[in-house]
């Protein structure tokens, strides 16, 4: 049977997608969690690939969810519509999805590059702490009385 019309396929990706968006997670995010392409991954989760036992392994890993509720024993509580959060998922992450998509980015860049971002950074950071103590100083100045007004 093509795996493209395959009633399994459907479910893992249906499963999966679910799992990803109360996880927060973009499809690069779970690709890399994964290790599979993210071109792999949509697949997946559109139904239209089955994943190797060993992906499908990392997939229940990386997204908390168990294997029967990946092939379709058992429907995870927020699958069922009743509103409730399920429980088999891990927390969200923290980090915004465009800091993720740096760091994914930081981890291909050639080691030069990574030397580059960080003295930015570090000069973005003198300049911030720069403003902000011309800010509290300013403030300061404003907020003291001077001694004519005495």
């Amino acid at each position: 049977m093509n795996p493209t019309q395959h009633p399994l396929a459907q479910t893992i990706g249906r499963t999966a997608r679910e799992a990803r968006k109360a996880l927060q997670l973009t499809q690069e995010d779970a690709a890399e969690r994964i290790a599979v392409s993210v071109e792999f991954y949509a697949r997946i989760e559109r139904g239209k690939s089955l994943p190797s036992i060993a992906t499908f392994a990392r997939i229940v890993a990386a997204l908390g969810v168990s294997a029967d509720a990946m092939l379709g024993a058992g429907v995870p509580r927020s699958l069922a519509g009743d509103g409730q959060a399920a429980t088999w998922l891990p927390k969200p992450p923290d980090d915004s999805p465009e800091l993720r998509r740096l760091i994914r980015r930081l981890r291909q860049a050639r080691p030069s590059a990574v030397r580059v971002v960080g003295m930015v950074l570090k000069e973005l950071e003198t300049d911030a702490s720069n403003d902000q103590v011309a800010s509290k100083s300013e403030t300061d100045q404003v907020s003291e009385p001077s001694l004519a007004e005495a």
